[in-house]
């Protein structure tokens, strides 16, 4: 036994044992990934323990604002935006890839017939030389002359998975299978996040006009008294420019709300499908802003890593890049078949059928590449190569979605905290717009201290309003950190199915 040959056996041996790369089939585990026991202290929420939320349902999440329009924008948005169709698409393709992979395991069997008719050279016949040959037995057919031949019947072949490369296809196509379910949850998670955070904007840029509007309002009233005054000489010009000033300024707010309100009505239009005048009727005026509950839990970091789709989806890929090594190692060994035929020829159609007509054979066959210029080593190498690029990904995956958590936790609690302090803001504001009319009625105050504390109050109501957006966004990018929509979405999915099933029986 050559050098050569003691190689290839033990390199068999390895593999067989699942010591040739990294490991492969059932051995598979998936790799560890270092996490912390709880999440960063600084995104912790500043209520006692004893005042923590109960669980919510992440699947569903978006129910916690108790916006009815909210819920079936959602529910419309996963039937009919097209990132999911995409993914979905991209499933049905992976499932196929399965089965195509699994077939392999099993013989394959072919019909054949065929009809030749042959003329052979006349200058041929003296010299011995045959006109043709049966393609199972090799026997002469005819010498010369025309000649026609028949033949029907069946081959099949069966290569045998001694190595295992098939199966280490299959596992792959499986885990890649998996890799693009999760895909499509993370399509959920994605658009359940971009409905709700656009429908959150809308209502908030529709809240921001309207406290626009409402404040223009009240300082052209107080414009209107002011030229009244002007009229009786109880004030002066320059007043009424400062006055109209402030109205032009508060109004000028308004275009640039109305043209965000228009393009949030378009972003959801594209997410679900729907023409853009039929989504801004349906929506209606002006609501109000969705708000969800002040603090969620955010469970465990290891709870993190099992429940996100996109960290699940790059472990799958990890698992499917794994098994491809075993396939590119398995080409290192022979290759067995068992190949086999049976069928009829004749050189008349009306002997085709006879007993005399019959060839058969079979029998088994092994091939072996012995040399190719390195190029399964490469491919190894390639594979291997992957393997490590995938690894690498899962670990930033998981390494991202903790830091995802511990960015919207921090944002979530100190918005919050924003939120309290501007409304403590517009409270006093508001007693010093109250507190500087009457002042300037009683002539102790010069009309200059009621507009500035009435544009003191529109700025921080106008704060406030894009204060109480980001609570409710942030929220929604907690929920998109934690993986949470998926579930709800697919049982939704699941549903809606069985209906239709239901009414078209």
């Amino acid at each position: 036994m050559n050098k050569d040959s003691t190689f290839l056996l033990a390199t068999a041996a390895l593999f067989l044992t699942g010591a040739v790369g990294c490991e492969v089939g059932p051995n598979y585990r998936p790799p560890q990934v270092s996490v912390p026991d709880r999440f960063s202290p600084a995104t912790q929420p500043a209520t006692e323990p004893a005042t923590q939320p109960s669980a919510v349902d992440l699947g569903r999440w978006w129910q916690t604002f108790h916006d009815p329009m909210l819920e079936r924008l959602v529910a419309r948005g996963v039937s009919a935006n097209y990132n999911v169709q995409l993914a979905e698409a991209r499933v049905r393709q992976a499932r196929a890839q399965v089965d195509y992979s699994t077939a392999a395991l099993f013989p394959t069997a072919n019909a054949l017939g065929s009809f030749t008719r042959i003329r052979s050279s006349n200058n041929l016949s003296g010299a011995g030389v045959t006109g043709g040959t049966s393609a199972s037995t090799g026997t002469s057919l005819f010498t010369h002359g025309t000649t026609n031949f028949f033949q029907a019947g069946f081959d099949a072949a069966w290569e045998l998975d001694v190595f295992g490369g098939t199966r280490r296809q299959i596992e792959s196509s499986l885990a890649s299978l998996e890799a693009q379910i999760e895909a499509r949850r993370d399509a959920l998670v994605t658009l359940t996040s971009e409905v709700a955070n656009d429908y959150v904007l809308l209502r908030g840029y529709q809240q921001e006009l309207r406290i626009a509007q409402d404040n223009a309002r009240t300082q052209r009233n107080t414009l209107e008294l002011q030229q009244m005054k002007l009229g009786v000489g109880l004030t002066t010009a320059l007043t009424i420019a400062q006055a109209e000033a402030q109205v032009a300024s508060t109004e000028s707010a308004i275009p640039p709300l109305q043209t965000l309100i228009e393009q949030m009505n378009q972003a959801l239009a594209v997410l679900l499908d729907l023409p853009a005048d039929d989504l801004r009727k349906e929506l209606g005026p002006a609501g109000s802003l969705p708000v969800g509950p002040e603090a969620i839990p955010a469970g465990l970091p290891s709870e993190l890593v099992r429940r996100r789709p996109d960290v699940r989806q790059a472990e799958r890929q990890l698992a499917a890049a794994t098994a491809n090594i075993g396939v590119a190692v398995a080409q290192l060994f022979p290759q067995f078949s068992l190949t086999g035929s049976l069928g009829l020829e004749s050189t008349a159609l009306k002997t085709l059928g006879n007993s005399s007509s019959v060839f058969g054979a079979a029998g088994p066959s092994v091939t072996w590449n012995i040399f190719d210029a390195g190029q399964i080593q490469a491919n190894i190498r390639i594979q291997n190569a992957l393997q490590e690029q995938a690894l690498v990904q899962y670990r930033q995956s998981v390494l991202q979605a903790m830091a995802d958590v511990n960015n919207a936790l921090t944002a979530f609690n100190r918005e919050q905290a924003h939120r309290r302090l501007l409304q403590r803001a517009v409270e006093a504001n508001r007693r010093s717009v109250d507190l500087s009319l009457r002042l300037n009625q009683a002539g102790v105050v010069d009309f200059l201290n009621v507009l500035t504390a009435q544009q003191s109050l529109y700025q921080s109501q106008d704060q406030l309003e894009q204060s109480e957006q980001t609570v409710s966004t942030d929220l929604i990018a907690l929920y998109k950190a934690l993986g949470g929509g998926w579930e709800g979405s697919e049982q939704a999915a699941v549903q809606s199915a069985d209906a239709a099933l239901g009414a078209d029986k």
